[in-house]
């Protein structure tokens, strides 16, 4: 069993991509210690449980760290863009990505498996609702992204 099940909401997506709610500060250096180079957040950072100055926690720990702050309420098409470009100029890296409770996550990993990827939406789908099953908010940003992007054919970035 892998030290990263600890994690609150861990899920390993393949190889490369683990994703999880949020660590506890003493965690970060179980996800270096585990083949993780770069670390992905996307919750805001005023988000309940949010860690203050998780950036150089995260530093200290010997990872890279990219912040996408993602209002819950709120996602933008932006913040999907952001998300694919660091996704896809770390693809050969094993990256950790967590937000607070691993929903906005899921669902940017979702979007990200379907346009950029090409994975099936069915067999995405199943891993996305292994986290949760998105509220009326999410669901329409979901719906929204994939409309206007074709799997594969996701904005130049």
């Amino acid at each position: 069993m892998s030290p990263l099940t600890d994690i609150y909401a861990f899920l390993q997506i393949s190889d490369r991509i683990s994703t999880a709610g949020q660590p506890q500060v003493d965690q970060f250096p179980v996800i270096q210690a585990t083949g993780h180079t770069t670390l992905i957040n996307l919750a805001h950072p005023d988000a309940p449980g949010a860690i203050a100055h998780e950036a150089d926690l995260v530093a200290a720990s010997g990872l890279q760290y990219i912040h996408i702050p993602v209002l819950w309420q709120g996602p933008k098409i932006q913040d999907a863009l952001c998300f694919f470009e660091a996704m896809n100029h770390h693809q050969e890296e094993t990256v950790f990505i967590h937000c607070i409770a691993n929903k906005r996550v899921s669902a940017f990993i979702y979007l990200y498996r379907v346009l950029c990827l090409g994975t099936d939406a069915a067999t995405a789908r199943q891993t996305l609702e292994q986290i949760w099953r998105p509220n009326a908010i999410w669901q329409s940003y979901i719906d929204g992204m994939v409309q206007q992007f074709s799997p594969r054919t996701a904005p130049a970035l």
